[in-house]
């Protein structure tokens, strides 16, 4: 059987972006199964005594600037160290996921995630913005009205309010975490790690 991987991610979260090409390419390589989360991490920090990052020391907040940099550079990922809309608004784009994994699955709700990123950490669009985001659904050849129309049922909400509990619950802290059974990778520099895990599961 394929290993499954839960994806904890942030809509906001420049690591994530970082890590998504990759990510998606190794699922690829080991036919391995993929379960997205978008959870609210602003809960997460408050339960794991994290900070947001407008709260973290100055120093730390220079030493992320440089890190970005690096990593961006060594990956060959576009960027913007500062984007204009970061952080934005994540609600509606993380229960506009949570309704395309409910409804056409996995793959399809991780490329919109994954374009929700690319938007805002490369194209300085705003993607707590309704307009920006049915563009981009859009963009996927998905129903924009629809799927945003449906996102804003409070079951969605109460959906990604559960997933973020339950992500609690199994000791995520940070953005992106992927998991395999209990084996914890938090972090795009951790996916080496997490290829080696997949190497390990039994072939589907």
């Amino acid at each position: 059987m394929a290993a499954r991987i839960d994806y904890f991610l942030s809509l906001n979260s420049p690591w994530v972006h970082l890590g998504a090409a990759r990510l998606m390419a190794m699922v690829d390589r080991h036919a391995a199964s993929l379960r997205i989360h978008p959870v609210d991490f602003s809960t997460i920090f408050l339960a794991s005594g994290g900070l947001p990052l407008p709260k973290r020391a100055p120093q730390r907040q220079a030493y992320r600037l440089q890190e970005l940099a690096r990593w961006r550079d060594f990956l060959g990922v576009p960027l913007n160290l500062r984007p204009r809309h970061a952080p934005a608004p994540e609600a509606l784009a993380a229960q506009s996921v949570l309704v395309v994994r409910e409804t056409l699955g996995d793959r399809p709700a991780a490329t919109l995630a994954h374009r929700i990123l690319k938007a805002l950490w490369e194209e300085e669009a705003d993607t707590g913005d309704r307009a920006t985001l049915a563009r981009l659904i859009t963009e996927l050849g998905l129903d924009a009205p629809a799927i945003l129309a449906t996102a804003e049922d409070p079951v969605w909400a109460a959906l990604r309010r559960t997933e973020t509990e339950q992500a609690v619950a199994l000791g995520v802290f940070g953005a992106p975490t992927y998991l395999v059974g209990t084996d914890m990778f938090w972090g795009q520099d951790r996916l080496d790690f997490l290829e080696r895990r997949l190497m390990q599961a039994p072939p589907a």
